[in-house]
């Protein structure tokens, strides 16, 4: 199988001109034929990248060789070269790297919990009493998919939501030890500075590099199911446990459709039997809808199930 890699990263690090630093990695990635997507603010750089060996060889390089971004924990996944995980290349300036919706200033990683390397985290859990709690600082469609044995979801769709279930739920965290993981690790970093800044839990730790390095050492370990990724692959396996169900006919399944429907577009869990009965959509109702021509189609986009052995499914 000929392949290319995909590059995870991101860093806390202060930019005073992010604009510049758009412009040259623009001019970077363009020079290297990278696709991916890249955010800037302020309070640091969170990107994913995707090209050849040698294309993604050169940018971390060229991300070492300057003066803001050295010793960045790049995080990489082989995939088949024959597909494409990316739409093109998006460079961004916004306020945050992650939208937790909180001013950097008063809520950054200077006040972040305890990193936990990924045997620590794992130790911690193997040795969790009634006085611990794995909280999950992801989405709640994320962990339908792969999460923590005995993890707290909170039932958020936005990162955004995160601080708000927090101030809701503070009595669960009370003189608690919280161990937080998230996908790579940038949510966690500020997501638990804004609980330990509470003052409510005894310790707030978290998990170094996220589930795609717990996942490298512990295959088979606390995290059941698929870590869910943002590109063409949705989510990728750790093993073979399957979490979620079908939103249409509850069997077992973790293989995540958009509706069709345009106006719809919902993000759903379906089985092969209910999709294809339902011609891609979520429901009876944007069947019907999506069938009579009363409202417009999604472009249907390639999706890759590395389960699948990276064969493109629709």
């Amino acid at each position: 199988m000929n392949t290319k890699r995909i590059l995870l990263y991101y860093k806390y690090v202060s930019i005073a001109d992010p604009q510049a630093i758009m412009l040259w990695q623009r001019e970077l990635c363009t020079a290297l034929n990278l696709s991916g997507r890249i955010v800037l603010a302020t309070e640091g750089i969170n990107g994913t990248v995707y090209g050849t060996i040698e294309q993604t060889n050169a940018y971390m390089v060229a991300m070492n060789d300057h003066e803001l971004f050295g010793n960045i924990d790049f995080k990489d996944s082989l995939v088949n070269a024959e597909h494409e995980y990316f739409p093109g290349l998006q460079i961004k300036v916004k306020d945050e790297i992650t939208n937790l919706g909180l001013d950097v200033n008063e809520v950054s990683t200077a006040h972040g919990g305890k990193h936990l390397s990924p045997a620590a985290f794992h130790e911690a859990i193997a040795q969790a009493g009634q006085n611990t709690i794995v909280l999950d600082g992801r989405n709640q469609y994320e962990a339908a998919v792969g999460a923590f044995k005995d993890a707290i979801v909170p039932p958020i769709d936005h990162f955004r939501d995160f601080p708000g279930y927090i101030d809701q739920n503070l009595d669960l965290f009370k003189d608690k030890e919280v161990l937080m993981y998230c996908t790579g690790g940038i949510r966690c970093e500020r997501a638990s500075a804004y609980l330990k800044l509470k003052g409510i839990a005894k310790e707030v730790y978290q998990l170094e590099g996220g589930i795609h390095r717990y996942a490298e050492q512990f295959p088979d370990g606390f995290f059941r199911g698929k870590n869910y990724v943002f590109d063409a692959r949705i989510a990728v396996p750790v093993n073979d446990d399957i979490l979620g169900t079908c939103a249409l006919c509850s069997t077992s399944c973790d293989e995540f459709t958009n509706c069709l429907n345009a106006k719809c577009n919902k993000h759903f869990i379906g089985c092969p039997a209910c999709v294809k009965t339902l011609e891609n959509t979520c429901s009876e109702v944007c069947f019907q809808l999506v069938t009579e021509e009363k409202v417009p189609k999604r472009p249907m986009r390639q999706r890759i199930d590395p389960s699948l052995n990276n064969q493109p499914i629709l």
